[in-house]
């Protein structure tokens, strides 16, 4: 079981236990207004099933991580990671935060938290982000965490019945902070 500690923050496995936010985190429309239109709930719980399978990151893997405050243990999010391409040692990340946590500094943190581990654990060399062009948010936390916009995919995502542009950011693991 993964568990990884930042000063306000709590990182751990995914377990049973975690559904109620889960289905949340992917019912809210407000949530997904950039990634999805909501889907039935028997999508999203097979969806949660496979994420509860324990793996080691290996190639096409995903990595589902859930948030919390440590001092309240009050559900924060979901951090993931998705080991894209073994022969170039890239991962590609993810979160996704309540909405009654985002504007605290909580994503950016989570991730930082969560690319320390994995230098440690799997020796990237790069990481890799996509986000809306519009969700200027998730661009800034991006930024924090070191990423540079490395181009624009023009009309790269639907959602709904609405493209969206999305940014493409990078983080060569050699020219981290």
């Amino acid at each position: 079981m993964l568990e990884l500690y930042s000063d306000r923050l709590r990182l751990r496995t995914l377990s049973p236990s975690d559904w109620d936010n889960f289905l949340y985190t992917h019912l809210s429309e407000e949530l997904n207004k950039y990634v999805r239109k909501p889907q039935a709930e028997i999508v999203i719980r097979e969806k949660f099933e496979r994420a509860l399978i324990p793996n080691d990151l290996a190639v096409d893997e995903r990595l589902l991580v859930v948030v919390e405050e440590v001092q309240q243990h009050d559900f924060v999010g979901f951090v993931s990671l998705h080991h894209s391409d073994e022969s170039v040692g890239r991962y590609e990340v993810g979160y996704m935060l309540h909405d009654n946590a985002q504007g605290r500094g909580f994503a950016s943190e989570a991730l930082k938290t969560l690319i320390d581990w994995l230098c440690i654990a799997h020796n990237p060399h790069k990481l890799i982000a996509l986000c809306a062009d519009e969700n200027i948010a998730s661009s800034r936390v991006l930024e924090k965490c070191g990423f540079i916009q490395e181009g624009l995919l023009r009309q790269n995502w639907k959602v709904g019945e609405n493209w969206l542009d999305e940014r493409l950011y990078g983080l060569l693991m050699a020219e981290r902070a």
